[in-house]
């Protein structure tokens, strides 16, 4: 089992990190933390602040001579109301849906490609061939190579990785080892993102409830969206309450994010927050899910051996764990489009 003291030289300060666009404007995030990152250098917008809504054009619209609908109504009411809503550029279309669909079936077949191969002994380079291989055979391209100047097809997070690890022929997996294996695939000009953590032979118990709970958060997540016209804030919520029970923490600094049309959409998915804040979630809508559960703190920092900038680790040296998926919100609820 891997030495976390090997790793604690290589930690710097959050400000040294790859800029991965600031995704909130929070002075108590910059005070602990100096800048807030967002998963894969997302090219959002500022969140946007409601208290000056008098001076901002209205986020939802019903084009003239057209009746609004039902889903209309609602959305105006809740944006009446100063809460955050969707645009309607981000509600997909039959078409839309259905290429998303198809991508995240490819993308689940990536990852059951890795799991059917993943072991002791293996470099995580091997990993990334595998994603590389599979996407491509079939069709597809993996969309985080050369995204941002992300060198490889797949994000390999060992133990105190928190995301973003970069697959090497020098990191070996061993027996205890958790390991993250993320992948975007674009199928046909659609994305579909997930992610799964993998235990390489029998690892320690606290390592496994680390993960267990995880897997935990997720669903509870996703329970939360089993009815539309709920808001980002109140599964960030239930996901913390569960992380906290167990005595884990939740990383602030990432967030999951809509996602299909391209890589990194609106809205920012927070794992963590208030109940009723965020963007209301309304059918049509494609998101991931994906909280990053950290055994400490949920402060991450850099790695200084990492030339990339990519790499986020746990800052002091805890273990992290995440599984991530793509859904779409229904009538009924969310449907998960990868697995």
């Amino acid at each position: 089992m891997r030495d976390v003291s090997t790793y604690k030289e290589r930690r710097q300060p959050s400000e040294m990190i790859h800029n991965f666009k600031s995704k909130a404007n929070n002075s108590s995030f910059f005070s602990l933390n100096s800048q807030i990152l967002c998963k894969f250098a997302r090219k959002f917008a500022m969140k946007r602040l409601m208290n000056s809504k008098k001076k901002k054009k209205l986020r939802w619209f019903v084009p003239a001579g057209m009746e609004p609908t039902e889903m209309d109504l609602k959305i105006m009411a809740w944006e009446a109301k100063g809460r955050l809503v969707p645009t309607p550029s981000l509600i997909r279309t039959k078409e839309q849906i259905e290429g998303i669909r198809k991508a995240g079936v490819l993308n689940t077949a990536v990852l059951d490609a890795v799991a059917a191969q993943i072991r002791e002994g293996m470099s995580t380079a091997e990993i990334d061939r595998i994603v590389y291989d599979y996407t491509t055979q079939h069709g597809g391209i993996p969309a985080p190579l050369n995204f941002e100047g992300f060198p490889n097809s797949c994000c390999t997070s060992i133990n105190d990785v928190v995301c973003h690890g970069i697959p090497s022929e020098d990191d070996i997996l061993e027996e205890g080892d958790i390991i993250n294996v993320d992948c975007t695939t674009i199928l046909d000009g659609y994305y579909a993102d997930a992610s799964r953590m993998f235990i390489i032979g029998k690892t320690s118990p606290e390592r496994q409830h680390l993960v267990d709970v995880a897997w935990e958060c997720l669903k509870i997540g996703e329970q939360v969206c089993s009815e539309p016209y709920v808001f980002v804030g109140d599964l960030g919520n239930a996901i913390a309450k569960h992380a906290h029970k167990n005595g884990y923490s939740v990383v602030r600094d990432l967030c999951g994010h809509g996602v299909g049309i391209d890589f990194h959409e609106e809205p920012d998915v927070e794992h963590y927050g208030k109940k009723g804040t965020g963007m209301l979630l309304v059918p049509g809508m494609t998101f991931t899910i994906e909280p990053m559960i950290n055994g400490g703190d949920w402060y991450v920092c850099g790695d200084a051996e990492d030339e990339t900038e990519w790499i986020v680790l746990t800052e002091d040296g805890a273990d992290s764990a995440q599984w991530e998926h793509t859904y779409l919100m229904t009538e009924n609820g969310v449907e998960v489009l990868t697995h």
